[in-house]
């Protein structure tokens, strides 16, 4: 076993050495070869290729003839087509095309001029179609022959122009380009110029639809992406002039919350409390979306831990599941039991869009979270977090989360001052979004083209500290204070949804480039948005 173990292995490394070469590389390997028989014959055609080159010249001119002189021609034709053309099976159809170059030259030749031009090699050749088709359809044929081993070699076509003719005389056709010079000398000059820029718009619209077309064709391996940067020749639009889509278009709050008996529910917290020897006093009650907070003070002396640890106990006392205890709420000399309501209120993003806050606010990145404990709109500025982390097992909700940050940011940016970038394995959740014009490509659903997308991020991360270096400011803001105009830098979003996927893919290469966006993005308005389902070491190592 172990003898033809070491057999397999012997062979394998003896035939691989050149398996990890590339096809261009070989390609241009056979292509010098092929310069240098050229030459080399060519030299010993001149009687200066030495011994051996005078020793080949003679066999050629025995077998070929006169005809020798096409070996270096066809040497030089199969090299300049190898090193010009990287088409896959480029090698074997330059063999192709140089042997049917070779047998039609000797054969046409020997056709020609006959006394064996060609040497043996195109006598016989010649000598049966000769035989079979005379002397002129065989001079077709091989002439054919060699046009078709010249297009094989060189890769390329033959394509016709026919013109029409026109059938006017040249004295109408003056006539005519007179006539309508004399009705154009009439057109007044607005109208030209009128013309004139229409032609300009259809100009600007094709341009625009060729730019649409290539957004819809995907990212190509490269991804060569367009960046919206601030020497972009796109019409400015102000966050003031920006006017976001109808709020009217998204739902408000649905259904009223339901706590059950909220006195009977304070009773009993506070008596369970004073079973285990707690003396507490309790303060208000607040009613929220989903969860009912009931605040308490413990009396002086009283561990926080020690109502901490008897969450068990008040959760079977309550018959409640889940119920959580802050301790304390912050700002406040309180301690917090959450209940869970039994009828819960769906939030909506219209109401949250409604409030004065969110209109009047000057941060482009502010984002709508929802409501907290006592009703009230949570708010959070994405520009200071600077990165999101949704963390939740399946149906936790954070598809949904992402989706609603995607409605504040669209509905607070143009597509000139904000940009996304979405990666989604799953191929179902944000696809939706392929054709909003916000969207700098269009939704990744390849991790290898993932990879490739978070480094063009970083290099384009590079880009904008160079130009904050030349403008002599900070960060982002500053940028946009000095240009005075959004624009000028956009923000730009990247969306990735199941990290844990990614991650099992590609570990080194996306940990790599998420950790150095996630370090020095904050500055240029790079700013990442991961959801995951397991927040663990293996998923998320070293962020």
């Amino acid at each position: 076993m172990t003898s033809k173990k070491k057999n397999r292995k012997a062979r394998d490394g003896a035939g691989g050495w050149h398996d990890n070469l590339k096809d261009e590389t070989k390609h241009s390997i056979f292509g010098v070869l092929f310069f240098a028989l050229a030459l080399f014959f060519t030299l010993a055609g001149f009687g200066k290729a030495g011994i051996a080159g005078t020793y080949v010249y003679k066999i050629s001119e025995v077998l070929f003839g006169a005809g020798a002189f096409l070996i270096p021609i066809a040497l030089f034709l199969a090299g300049l087509s190898l090193f010009t053309s990287m088409r896959p099976n480029i090698f074997s159809n330059t063999m192709v095309g140089v042997t049917l170059f070779l047998i039609s030259g000797l054969g046409a030749a020997d056709v020609m001029f006959g006394a064996k031009m060609g040497g043996y090699v195109g006598f016989l050749i010649s000598w049966p179609l000769v035989k079979l088709f005379d002397f002129w359809v065989s001079l077709v044929l091989l002439t054919a022959l060699f046009i078709v081993s010249l297009l094989i070699m060189l890769n390329t076509s033959i394509s016709i122009k026919i013109r029409k003719k026109n059938t006017l005389s040249d004295d109408s056709a003056n006539e005519g380009e007179k006539n309508i010079l004399e009705k154009i000398e009439d057109v007044p000059e607005k109208i030209i110029k009128s013309a004139k820029e229409a032609m300009e718009e259809i100009k600007e619209e094709i341009i625009i639809k060729k730019k649409q077309k290539k957004k819809e064709d995907g990212i190509e391996e490269e991804l060569e992406m367009e960046v919206m940067s601030g020497d972009r020749q796109a019409r400015k639009i102000k966050p003031n002039d920006f006017s976001p889509p109808p709020i009217e278009l998204l739902e408000n709050d649905k259904g009223k919350p339901s706590s059950g008996d909220i006195k009977t529910n304070g009773n009993i917290i506070k008596r369970t409390l004073q079973n285990f020897g707690i003396d507490i006093e309790m303060g208000e009650i607040n009613v929220g979306p989903s969860v009912t907070q009931y605040t308490l003070k413990p009396a002086e002396g009283v561990k926080l831990s020690r109502i901490i640890a008897l969450q068990n106990d008040l959760s079977l006392a309550l018959a409640a599941h889940p119920l959580r205890i802050e301790a304390p709420i912050p700002g406040k000399a309180l301690v917090g039991i959450e209940i869970p309501n039994n009828a819960k209120t769906i939030v909506g993003l219209a109401g949250i869009f409604s409030e004065e806050t969110f209109k009047k606010s000057p941060f482009p990145l502010l984002l709508g979270l929802g409501k907290d404990v006592s009703g009230k709109s949570f708010f959070a500025n994405m520009a200071k977090m600077p990165h999101l982390l949704i963390a939740g097992a399946t149906g936790a909700g954070k598809s949904i989360c992402i989706h609603s940050i995607i409605m504040n940011l669209l509905y607070r940016n143009s597509p000139e001052s904000l940009r996304f970038i979405m990666i989604d394995p799953k191929r179902v959740e944000l696809t939706v979004y392929n054709k909003i014009p916000h969207m700098l490509t269009p939704v990744i659903t390849e991790a290898k083209k993932s990879i490739l997308t978070l480094k063009w991020a970083c290099k384009e991360m590079e880009r904008r500290y160079e130009t904050l270096l030349n403008a002599g400011v900070r960060d982002i803001s500053s940028y946009h204070e000095k240009k005075g105009d959004y624009n000028s830098m956009p923000y730009l979003v990247i969306i990735i949804d199941e990290l844990a996927d990614l991650m099992a893919t590609y570990p080194r290469e996306m940990e790599a480039s998420i950790v150095r966006l996630a370090q020095m993005s904050r500055a240029v308005g790079i700013h990442l948005i991961v959801s995951t389902q397991r927040p663990s070491v293996e998923v998320i190592t070293g962020l």
